[in-house]
């Protein structure tokens, strides 16, 4: 076990950001130990895959695409548990790779020399992403505690420090790799002129709407439409099912359901990490940029002593009584904070670089530093409130967790009872065991799966266990958002395909819209065609019935009424020349012809004030591009040598277990 949390002496601080998701696996999901002395390739060995002699275990897999399935279902709510089986089979495969680039990572970064020491660690988890749980106010919580909490998560000190340092190790190796990227200033011109011209025009509009008011089809037509189209509308009437069913209400058994403080307590100490506030400050900084190194990796000495002095200047005005967010708003180079008076509003540990973070956590509550410098130029930094880290007492927490245990009591309860009913109405029938339990027993009509049935609400649960019943089966039980149901399935109803009269008004819409949508096409592109022969857009537009519009001046990016995003077929308008008329432009239910007024082209002193923010993007984005580019070129050159092994039977396995899981 690596004691050194309490070690004193200097920190080489090592700044971690931009890391691809495959540098930043969650902590609770690689460290599984994998078992060495299982043989490669054997189905029963549990290795998905191998990576310079090093296993990959089909646990690690299934962990870290659990872990990641849950996290994307809990945007779906209650379809959560629809999708979940096809969550789980796409994070298994991504899960895989992941960790197969992760390791091959790894290994490359140990051959080219690259190590990381005890003091950089130790630094990591007190100033980075961990210390707000582990040093929180800047304070250890303690080796003991340190731990306890590492126990919890089937984690070991020796182990959890060493991810750490293995993402330390792949930090550098991200800095390292795409440290070769540069930016020219012909790049960045250009970048510039792309993002900030601007053009006017006059567009000629064709509505799908207005040319679908003049169709009229006939029944023959529209049969014909129908006949064409049959294999689309089989079996589009849905399978639907009759059922009794009895529901065991969670609101019902909740009413007597009571909270003890011992529940309180047991819940609270369960759940304490629940409940922690980590430390947080909010801050406002003016920002004087330094100027990035140049092709040939050197900085501009001048440069920097230039922002240097202009940060001075501010910070002498700043203590000259002048207001700072007046200040930030006109000269900080921080655009994102600049329009609000220079506030970055609240952070926490680990969200800003080392050297602002020491600065804007030190500083008392209303106080200004001096010029702070870090990698991005120098700051004055103003700390406007902080908020210590702290543990909520229970007292303060008790309404958020009475609830919570409330629903689980009662959750528990109706399962109780409705198992009861369900064993009764095996050999008794619903019906009677139910009106036992003073139940009552409701029979539906036919339904689908999309249907809401009384007294269930959202019951994506029961509808799939309905859907999946057999013919003359048992009684059986599932969950739905306002209780457990106990049904017994009545008949099915199979899909079938309608007849032409049974959904004639389905088939007269779908008809003209394909029709109108083939007409508007068409009319959009004798619009271009006439307009360019005639060279006279508006003409053309008054023969066939077009409304003729003429947009404000609009950048790369921006949205024109009729026309849509500028970044669609409508960017041709910034390669053309003024007069000039575009082919047709086809947006939504739109069709559109252009004519160029003008061509805008932004100033060179727009351009000084954006140049060092474009720079930074187009600067990030190449480093990402050579980063992906070394990753993709380093897992092919391991794969042809072999040092990458994939066991295909393993991954299928854990595939199928995956998808079983997720139902």
């Amino acid at each position: 076990m690596i004691r050194f949390l309490q070690t004193p002496g200097p920190i080489k601080k090592f700044v971690l950001g931009g890391i691809l998701v495959i540098i930043s696996l969650a902590m609770l999901v690689y460290l599984i130990p994998s078992s060495g002395n299982q043989s490669f390739g054997n189905p029963n060995s549990h290795i998905v895959a191998q990576v310079n002699g090093e296993n990959i275990t089909s646990d690690e897999v299934h962990q870290t695409a659990q872990q990641a399935a849950q996290q994307d279902a809990a945007r779906y709510g209650e379809a959560a548990s629809k999708i979940m089986p096809f969550l789980m089979a796409q994070e298994t495969q991504r899960a895989v790779e992941q960790l197969i680039t992760r390791q091959a990572l790894l290994t490359e970064a140990h051959r080219m020399g690259l190590r990381v020491t005890p003091e950089e660690v130790r630094d990591e988890l007190q100033h980075g992403r961990y210390a707000a749980y582990f040093f929180p106010g800047g304070d250890f919580i303690g080796q003991q505690e340190y731990e306890m909490r590492l126990q919890q998560a089937n984690l070991t000190p020796a182990k959890f420090e060493s991810s750490v340092g293995d993402d330390i190790i792949l930090s550098k190796l991200q800095a390292l790799v795409s440290g070769t990227a540069t930016v020219s200033e012909t790049e960045i011109h250009d970048q510039f002129l792309k993002q900030n011209s601007k053009v006017k025009f006059d567009y000629a509009v064709l509505k799908q709407d207005d040319i679908k008011k003049g169709l009229h089809p006939t029944d023959q037509e529209l049969k014909a439409f129908y006949d064409s189209h049959k294999a689309s509308y089989a079996n589009s009437i849905p399978e639907k099912r009759k059922v009794k069913y009895a529901v065991v209400d969670y609101n019902k058994a909740e009413a007597g359901v009571h909270i003890s403080e011992a529940d309180l307590r047991d819940y609270y100490d369960q759940h304490r990490d629940q409940y922690r506030q980590p430390e947080q400050v909010k801050v406002s900084h003016i920002l004087i940029k330094t100027p990035l190194p140049g092709p040939d990796g050197k900085v501009d000495g001048k440069g920097v002593a230039e922002a240097q002095q202009r940060a001075e200047d501010l910070l002498k005005q700043v203590k000259d009584g002048a207001n700072f967010e007046d200040l930030a708003k006109k000269y900080s180079e921080d655009p994102g904070s600049a329009k609000n008076g220079g506030s970055l509003g609240w952070i926490g540990r680990g969200q800003t670089v080392p050297e602002f973070e020491k600065v804007a956590f030190s500083l008392p509550k209303g106080q200004i530093s001096g010029v702070v410098k870090s990698s991005y130029g120098f700051h004055i930094i103003r700390v406007d409130d902080k908020h210590d880290a702290e543990l909520k007492p229970l007292d303060q927490v008790k309404s958020e967790i009475e609830p919570v245990l409330k629903r689980q009591q009662a959750q528990q309860i109706a399962q109780n009872e409705a198992q009861k009913i369900l064993n009764q109405a095996r050999t008794q029938g619903i019906d009677a065991a139910a009106a036992a339990e003073g139940v009552p027993v409701i029979t539906s009509d036919f339904f689908s799966r999309k249907d809401v049935l009384p007294g269930l609400g959202p019951a994506q649960q029961f509808m799939d266990a309905v859907f999946m019943e057999s013919d003359k089966a048992q009684p059986d039980m599932a969950s739905s958002s306002q209780g457990v149901v106990v049904f017994q399935l009545l008949a099915i109803q199979p899909p079938s395909t309608p007849s032409f009269d049974e959904i004639r008004s389905r088939v007269e819409e779908e008809f003209m819209n394909e029709r109108s949508s083939v007409l508007l096409s068409q009319k959009t592109q004798e619009l271009s065609d006439r307009a360019k022969a005639e060279h006279d857009l508006k003409r053309a537009a008054k023969e066939l019935g077009a409304a003729m519009k003429t947009s404000d001046y609009v950048l790369p990016d921006g949205q024109v009424p009729d026309i849509g995003s500028m970044t669609g077929q409508a960017s041709v308008a910034f390669t053309m020349k003024p007069g000039e008329i575009s082919g047709p432009i086809m947006s939504g239910g739109s069709g559109a012809v252009l004519e160029l007024i003008d061509h805008q082209q932004p100033s060179e002193a727009d351009f000084a004030a954006k140049r060092d923010e474009i720079r930074d993007q187009l600067l990030q984005s190449k480093q990402q591009e050579i980063f992906e580019l070394f990753i993709s070129n380093l897992r092919d050159q391991m794969e042809k040598s072999g040092k990458i092994k994939i066991n295909q039977e393993e991954l299928k396995a854990l595939t199928r277990t995956g998808t079983e899981e997720g139902m």
